[in-house]
């Protein structure tokens, strides 16, 4: 316990908060929020129509490298009609990890397909490259009537693969296209928690053949709800804008719709939170880094006890600059890991178990999986830290 007192007190002196209860992650509004906002009020454009919402589909589009942006509610619509838009269709199944936050899994189900959950590597946390590829090749054919890869124990086909980037930290993204590629694919990546965060010097998001972003209010940046779809492919783009504003054919005043569509617009209000917090996002993730570092610092430099050898700052991954959207520490096992979770939120320092498997949980736990030994590893192990941008 003389340890763990010793890392809230740390993380006390790190927040600056000596007494009070400090949040796992908390948004920070020191730039032109209010402004923007009064100029929906004023203006009354505070639903889905407004010059901030096209204001920031333009700036992620630049911020990120991608051709088109498209906004939306939040990171489950935006992950929900990047699989409509990849292909998936009612009845196929879709390739993901089991180590991640219930949206991945839940987005997947709302496309009327299943999950696979195949195993993470514990040096990202994300999709393994080596569990995917030999999934493919034990588990899935070509099935040349189709032109897509079935698997061979459902002969349902596979089309699309979602890698997940957690906690802003990259996973090898680029083998990952490259093997669905092979395969023929199509990669959607979930850059939820990874807004910001590169790869070989190239944003995540922008690997695949669409990505996603989270806007959610506790993200790096935050418009309350949100989300985004980024891609380089013009009609995807088209369709994406079309099918999450209702579908309604443009016409000065008919209503009429032409296919399924969605009411995922992202309201003009929320846009003009998001163009203030991207305004500042840069400085955010410098600010995050910097807490990172001293983080580092801090477990490395710990006293050597049976404690101190047991307990890792997790740093992001080589070839990686990573957000650091959430900080995470890795313990001896789950007796420790549950030691640690009492005794931090019982002294007034948030801490919190990484996700439970997808699998374990009731509405996924007849779906196929590989070992997950990797996943199953982590689960037992990591606990998140205070990450808030510090004031």
């Amino acid at each position: 316990m003389k340890k763990y007192k010793e890392i809230t007190d740390f993380i006390r002196e790190l927040y600056n908060e000596p007494n009070g209860f400090i949040p796992l992650h908390v948004p920070v509004f020191n730039g032109n929020e209010k402004e923007y906002l009064n100029e929906c009020i004023d203006t009354t454009f505070v639903s889905s129509v407004g010059k901030f919402v096209d204001r920031i589909e333009k700036d992620i589009a630049e911020y990120t490298g991608s051709k088109y942006a498209v906004a939306t509610v939040n990171g489950t619509a935006a992950l929900h009609i990047a699989l409509l838009l990849a292909g998936v269709k009612p009845g196929d199944e879709v390739l993901t990890q089991p180590l991640t936050f219930i949206a991945t899994a839940n987005a997947i189900i709302h496309a009327n397909a299943t999950p696979i959950f195949l195993d993470v590597d514990k040096d990202t946390m994300g999709l393994s490259p080596e569990a995917l590829e030999n999934f493919l090749k034990t588990n899935t054919k070509w099935d040349p009537s189709i032109n897509q890869q079935i698997n061979k124990s459902t002969l349902r086909p596979i089309s699309a693969c979602v890698p997940m980037h957690t906690f802003g930290h990259s996973c090898r993204i680029d083998e990952i296209v490259e093997i669905c590629d092979k395969y023929g694919i199509p990669v959607v990546e979930d850059s939820a928690e990874s807004i910001g965060s590169t790869y070989r010097g190239k944003m995540t998001g922008t690997f695949g053949k669409l990505g996603i972003y989270s806007f959610n209010g506790n993200k790096t940046m935050t418009c309350g709800g949100g989300g985004i779809i980024v891609t380089d492919d013009e009609n995807l783009a088209k369709k994406a804008k079309y099918i999450t504003t209702t579908a309604k054919i443009p016409h000065k005043w008919e209503y009429r719709h032409d296919m399924i569509g969605y009411n995922y617009r992202m309201p003009n209000i929320n846009a003009a939170l998001a163009c203030a917090q991207l305004e500042q996002l840069d400085g955010f993730i410098t600010n995050k880094r910097e807490t990172a570092e001293k983080y580092r610092n801090f477990f490395s430099s710990l006293n050597p006890t049976p404690l101190s050898s047991n307990l890792e700052f997790f740093v992001e991954p080589k070839n990686s600059y990573s957000n650091y959207w959430l900080n995470a520490v890795i313990l001896k096992d789950r007796t420790e890991r549950d030691e640690f979770l009492k005794y931090t939120n019982e002294n007034g320092v948030m801490t919190r178990p990484i996700w439970a498997l997808m699998n374990k949980l009731e509405m996924f736990n007849d779906c196929q999986t590989d070992d997950l030994k990797n996943a199953l590893w982590l689960e037992d192990r990591v606990v998140n830290i205070p990450s808030s941008v510090r004031i």
